[in-house]
């Protein structure tokens, strides 16, 4: 009699759980379709009432009637006059004053071309003589100039050595920085660099007698600044 009960139960008891089973999964994917159309829908409805309305243009359509008759040309006003400001005085050269015929030179005539090129050279070179005209000399370049063909030394001096420095036995080597102007002469020697002072005033003495090719900027010549290094060994002639 106990065996059958249990059996029952048993039997009674996987019949409904399965029935459960079956409602629970029925119930789950109806939960997550109606999750995932609410979800769905809620992020279409949000970009629609986010999303901006478009510019309306209005466009007004006139008859050619309704236009009314073209400005006439008569009745056009002038253009605006522009002010000129005049010269304050009257310009002197080159205006022909009338002369009565009796002082009029007959053998008198018109200075030609050369001989006016002539008279203006001579007064420019009195004028230089008398301090009238003086041309500033252009200052010393920057330290970097650009430039399509680098100075080239043509003559080099090679600095004195110092009795005292040989008697001493100091050797070194002394940077000279040098001007070469646009016609590849040394304007001006400064020293950048030196081992030893005793070295720095041969050094420019020599820079200063250095002759270059001018730098080429451009098709013309340009002034820069070179950088000459000046070796003083005891050995040096040997």
């Amino acid at each position: 009699m106990t065996t059958q009960i249990n059996t029952a139960s048993l039997v009674y008891g996987y019949i409904e759980l399965r029935q459960y089973y079956y409602k629970s999964a029925k119930r789950a994917l109806t939960f997550a379709i109606v999750f995932h159309l609410l979800a769905v829908s809620s992020y279409f409805i949000t970009q629609f009432l986010l999303e901006e309305d478009a510019p309306v243009y209005t466009v007004r359509i006139m008859k050619y009637s309704d236009l009314g008759p073209p400005p006439s040309i008569e009745n056009a006003e002038a253009a605006p006059r522009v002010n000129i400001a005049e010269p304050s005085a009257k310009p002197t050269v080159g205006i022909p004053i009338p002369v009565p015929d009796a002082d009029i030179n007959p053998e008198a005539t018109i200075a030609t071309q050369e001989e006016l090129a002539a008279v203006s050279n001579d007064a420019v070179a009195e004028g230089v003589g008398s301090g009238e005209i003086k041309i500033e000399d252009e200052g010393p370049p920057a330290d970097f100039v650009p430039v399509e063909k680098n100075p080239v030394p043509v003559k080099q001096i090679a600095p004195a050595y110092p009795e005292i420095a040989r008697r001493a036995g100091v050797e070194g080597t002394v940077w000279v920085k040098i001007w070469v102007d646009k016609e590849g002469k040394a304007k001006r020697a400064q020293v950048i660099k030196s081992d030893a002072e005793l070295f720095n005033q041969p050094s420019i003495d020599a820079a200063m007698k250095w002759v270059f090719t001018p730098a080429i900027m451009n098709n013309g010549p340009v002034a820069v600044w070179v950088s000459i290094p000046f070796k003083f060994k005891l050995n040096q002639g040997r």
